[in-house]
C-alpha cells in the first residue's frame, strides 16, 4: 500500500480534446452524405484527392441530339395526327383514334410515317442544341458548386429552348408542310420527297432566309414554353422524387420523372403549338393579307372564331406524343451519359 503509485488525474480539457480529436478522426473517415442537386446529381462524382477531368461540352449536344432523334421518331406517328387535329376545321371534329384511322386508310400505313425523315433531322440539330446549350447555362449559373434554384433552372431552360428552335427552324418547317400535306386537296399539295427535297423547294420558291422567318417567333416561343417543360421541369421532378420519395438512381426514376415532365410540357405549350402550326402551315396569295400575322395575334382570332377551347385541339395527341418521346429520349440521354461518362 506504502508502495502503490497514486492515481493520476488528468485535466478535464485535455480529456475534452483528445475525445474531440477522435471524433473528427471518425467524422472524416466516415463517407460525405451528398446533397441531391437535380440533373447534375447522375453525372460521376471525382473521388476527393483526384483531380477532376475537365468535362467535354460536346457530350451534352450529342446525348441531347441521339436520345431525341430516336424519341422523335418513335413518337412521330402521334405527332402526324396531332398536327392534322390541330389543322382541322370542319365538323364533326375527329377524335385521335378517328384521325388515325383515316389516314392510314386514305393514305396506307406509311402516310403515319410521312416527314419522319425531317422530324430526325430537325431533332438532330433543334434538341441537340436544346440540351447542349442547357448543360452550358446551367455550368455558367454555378451547377458544379451549389443546387440550382427552380428559377435558374427555367431560365437555362428557356434560353436552350429559344437558341435551339432558331437553329432548328428549317427543320421544323419541313416537317409540318410534309405532315400537312396529305389533308391538302391533291391539286394543292406541295409533294416534298424528303427534307433535302422539301429544303430545296421552300429555298427556291420562298428564299432560303425565309426559313428562319416563317414561323421562327412562335416556333421560339414555343421552345421556350416546352424546354422548361421537358429539361427544367425534369430536372425538378427527379430532385424531388429522389430527396422526398427516396427513389435511387436508374430507369424507374429516368421513368417517372420523364412522365410527369411530359404533362406539364404539353399543358404549357399546346395553345403555342396549335398558333405555330397555323401559321407554318397556311397559304397566302399574292396581295392577300394573311389571317395570321403572329403568334399572340394567331391565338385571339383561334379563341374568337372557334372559342378558347380550341387553342387545346390535340392536347390527347400532344400528350400522347409527348409521352413517349420525352420518356424515350430522356432514358436514352441518361443511358448514354452512363457510357459516355469515361470520354
Amino acid at each position: 500500500i506504502l508502495f502503490q503509485q497514486p492515481a493520476i488525474h488528468r485535466p478535464a480539457a485535455v480529456c475534452s480534446a483528445a475525445q474531440f480529436s477522435a471524433a473528427s478522426m471518425a467524422a472524416a473517415a466516415a463517407p460525405k452524405e451528398e446533397k441531391h442537386m437535380g440533373m447534375e446529381a447522375r453525372l460521376p462524382r471525382t473521388p476527393d484527392g483526384q483531380v477532376k477531368k475537365g468535362s467535354s461540352i460536346w457530350k451534352g449536344f450529342v446525348q441531347g441530339s441521339v436520345g431525341a432523334a430516336i424519341g422523335g421518331s418513335c413518337a412521330h406517328p402521334l405527332d402526324l395526327i396531332k398536327v392534322r387535329l390541330q389543322l382541322q376545321t370542319e365538323t364533326p371534329k375527329l377524335s385521335m383514334m378517328q384521325m388515325g384511322m383515316r389516314i392510314a386508310s386514305n393514305e396506307g400505313a406509311s402516310g403515319l410515317f410521312k416527314g419522319v425523315d425531317a422530324s430526325a433531322a430537325r431533332q438532330l440539330v433543334y434538341s441537340g442544341v436544346r440540351f447542349g446549350m442547357y448543360d452550358v447555362l446551367k455550368s455558367l449559373c454555378g451547377e458544379s458548386e451549389k443546387p440550382l434554384s427552380m428559377l435558374e433552372k427555367v431560365v437555362c431552360a428557356a434560353g436552350a429552348g429559344a437558341i435551339g428552335a432558331f437553329a432548328g427552324n428549317p427543320g421544323d418547317l419541313a416537317m409540318v408542310r410534309m405532315q400537312a400535306d396529305g389533308k391538302l386537296p391533291e391539286a394543292e399539295r406541295r409533294g416534298y420527297k424528303n427534307i433535302f427535297d422539301a429544303v430545296a423547294k421552300i429555298g427556291k420558291s420562298e428564299g432560303y432566309l425565309s426559313m428562319w422567318r416563317t414561323g421562327v417567333v412562335p416556333n421560339m416561343n414555343r421552345a421556350t414554353i416546352i424546354t422548361v417543360g421537358q429539361l427544367a421541369a425534369y430536372d425538378q421532378c427527379k430532385q424531388v422524387l429522389t430527396d422526398s420519395v427516396g427513389m435511387k438512381e436508374g430507369i424507374p426514376l429516368h421513368f417517372s420523372a420523364s412522365f410527369s415532365a411530359a404533362f406539364i410540357a404539353s399543358v404549357m405549350s399546346n395553345p403555342v403549338d396549335v398558333a405555330k402550326t397555323r401559321l407554318m402551315n397556311q397559304r397566302t396569295a399574292e396581295g392577300e393579307k394573311p389571317l395570321y400575322t403572329g403568334t399572340v395575334q394567331c391565338m385571339s382570332t383561334v379563341v374568337k372564331q372557334e372559342g378558347p377551347l380550341a387553342l387545346y385541339k390535340g392536347f390527347a395527341a400532344t400528350f400522347a406524343r409527348q409521352c413517349p418521346y420525352v420518356v424515350i429520349t430522356w432514358v436514352t440521354v441518361e443511358q448514354l451519359k452512363k457510357v459516355m461518362k469515361d470520354w
